[in-house]
């Protein structure tokens, strides 16, 4: 404090006094210093950048490394789907334990490994189950009270801990979700509309041998549900947003993935059996080989109500480029895909199409949500360096999405409804799904409270009355000179259903089909 009065001191009597030798001499180490501050800051400057790149190469380094056993491993957890993609859900009763084993025994040489399926890969088949149909199945009692208690509970028992209130609760949920009646799930999924179905029927061959047609609850097995999804290569969703961005780096899976900005995370918060973020294996079903290299999935069907979205952004607005705009924020990205912090005023296809930049950002030149608001859904779902926000939460609350969308597009200057099914099946894969859904279901889709955004709920998929006056259906958009505070949100994505299911390893599949009752 001394240094700098006497130099404001001699500032001041500059023009009042002779400078003297000490002067003179102390003017050239102050330069000196100066130059010495500069060259310090420049080479911080070019470190910061060279840690920074360091840090790219890393993640890339580290993604590359295989050190899972991913021959072991379904497909849908670690290899992107195929672009463009086609497919079909199948929900699956299983009346005859026996025989419901045998069929698993048929389709375990049509599951594709993660270390076989790529984006070149023509079809591939998924096989999920309940737990109740675990249960159905003939595994152990010991082994069925070793898995975690709210997968064995369910999703609709789960309602109050997931907000599925009012529009979204359970009893107003399409039959046969929520019933304890869905056993088992077997996808198909193809790069084209004739290899899925070459595909699919393979799979409705095999079901046939245990199905009763006239009689279908006197089958072996009971098809409930059939539905397909799909998208062209232009992988939009049914509000016409380019989908599957931004799925996390995992590490030892072999993927090498440029366009993100964190480290890999942890292969054992996505595949039993490894190290999470804490450095610990984390419990699993058990024997070994049931638990080891499967996961956990949850899946929610949403019903769509895209006109509404549209009518409600233009009743909002003054012209339809600021309704896109509003959408936008919404939604955290413009309709190419490029990121609304990126591309502020306008949408950027070149960004959006661009897979190695639309997904490289974060949020941390963006502190008051001037780009991207706090309570956009894509903000809200990955934070991603946010101030003030723990990044330990947002690494240990990612979730490898494989949603699929189903029904057409709606234009956004379409504001009418016309009565067709539309929507998203979103499809979540993480070693402890059920909690990672719960906590973002109850923290960061029905709270805004950790943005510091109040009771705002996520406008796409929260909760929402359409009230003007509840606070919850509120989005606050930050822009100068003065916020704009959007009321009167109402259910933009209504939940029509959903499964808390285990994806069993290839290993855990065989081990199934190889029980017996009497053992």
């Amino acid at each position: 404090m001394s240094t700098q009065n006497d130099n404001n001191l001699a500032n001041n009597q500059a023009s009042d006094q002779p400078i003297s030798s000490h002067q003179a001499h102390s003017g050239i180490i102050d330069k000196i210093k100066e130059g010495i501050d500069e060259a310090k800051e420049s080479l911080r400057s070019k470190l910061s950048d060279t840690i920074n790149e360091l840090g790219k190469a890393k993640t890339v380094a580290q993604s590359t490394l295989v050190g899972m056993e991913l021959d072991d491993i379904q497909a849908i957890i670690l290899r992107d789907r195929p672009i463009p993609y086609y497919g079909t859900v199948v929900a699956i009763k299983v009346h005859d334990a026996a025989k419901g084993r045998e069929l698993i025994a048929k389709l375990l040489p049509h599951v594709s490994s993660s270390q076989e399926f790529d984006d070149r890969m023509a079809s591939n088949l998924t096989i999920v189950m309940t737990y109740e149909g675990l249960k159905q199945l003939g595994v152990p009692q010991d082994s069925l009270d070793s898995f975690p208690e709210n997968f064995k509970q369910g999703m609709a028992a789960r309602a109050k801990q997931l907000h599925d209130v009012g529009q979204n609760a359970p009893e107003n949920w399409q039959k046969p979700f929520g019933t304890g009646e869905i056993h088992v799930c077997a996808a198909v999924i193809a790069d084209s509309k004739a290899n899925w179905q070459k595909k699919l029927q393979e799979l409705k061959s095999m079901l046939d041998d245990y199905v009763n047609r006239d009689q279908p609850d006197q089958g072996a097995i009971e098809i409930l549900l059939e539905h397909e999804f799909g998208v062209d290569e232009a992988v939009k969703n049914v509000f016409g947003f380019r989908d599957g961005i931004g799925n996390p780096n995992v590490a030892g899976s072999g993927v090498k993935k440029t366009n993100d900005t964190d480290l890999p995370i942890a292969s054992g918060e996505f595949v039993m059996g490894y190290k999470g973020e804490a450095g610990v294996i984390p419990p699993m079903p058990q024997p070994e080989v049931l638990g080891k290299n499967g996961s956990f999935m949850v899946l929610r069907k949403y019903h769509s109500h895209v006109a509404d979205f549209n009518k409600y952004c233009l009743e909002q607005t003054d012209s339809p480029e600021e309704a896109d705009k509003l959408a936008a924020k919404i939604f955290g990205r413009w309709r190419s895909g490029a990121s609304i912090s990126m591309a502020r005023d306008h949408d950027d296809k070149a960004l959006g199409a661009d897979e190695d930049r639309n997904n490289d950002f974060d949020y941390s030149d963006d502190d008051y949500g001037k780009g991207c608001p706090f309570g956009a859904h894509a903000r809200r779902m990955n934070p991603r360096k946010t101030k003030d926000f723990i990044l330990a939460d947002v690494r240990l609350h990612r979730i490898i999405r494989r949603s699929v969308s189903y029904g057409d597009i709606v234009p956004p200057h379409i504001t009418e409804d016309d009565g067709k099914d539309r929507g998203l099946f979103f499809i979540g894969i993480n070693a402890h799904a059920m909690d990672t859904l719960e906590f973002l279901q109850s923290q960061w889709v029905n709270d805004g409270n950790f943005m510091n955004i109040g009771e705002e709920r996520d406008p796409l998929i929260g909760v929402h009355n359409g009230d003007k006056n509840d606070e919850g259906d509120t989005f606050t958009e930050p822009a100068d000179p003065i916020r704009k505070r959007h009321t009167g949100i109402f259910q933009f994505n209504t939940v029509q259903g959903g499964e808390y299911l285990f994806v069993p390893s290839l290993s855990a599949l065989k081990w199934i089909s190889e029980l017996s009752t009497q053992a």
